[in-house]
């Protein structure tokens, strides 16, 4: 779960929300991630982010108002 003050959703705090989403990530998939970018020869760090991007739809967040 992850706390979040209401009146502090600019970009460093989407950002620092993606870097943490992107730790989760690497640490469940990195393995499998990385293979898949070998085997059809794409970015890995695009395939992350955009696995990173997906990953932030499944947290669970709590605003404080």
């Amino acid at each position: 779960m992850i706390n979040i003050n209401y009146n502090n959703l600019d970009k460093e705090t989407q950002d620092y929300l993606l870097s943490i989403s992107k730790k989760d990530i690497e640490s469940k998939f990195c393995k499998n991630l990385k293979a898949y970018a070998k085997e059809y020869h794409l970015n890995y760090n695009e395939i992350l982010e955009e696995e990173a991007i997906k990953n932030l739809y499944f947290f669970q967040y709590v605003f404080n108002i």
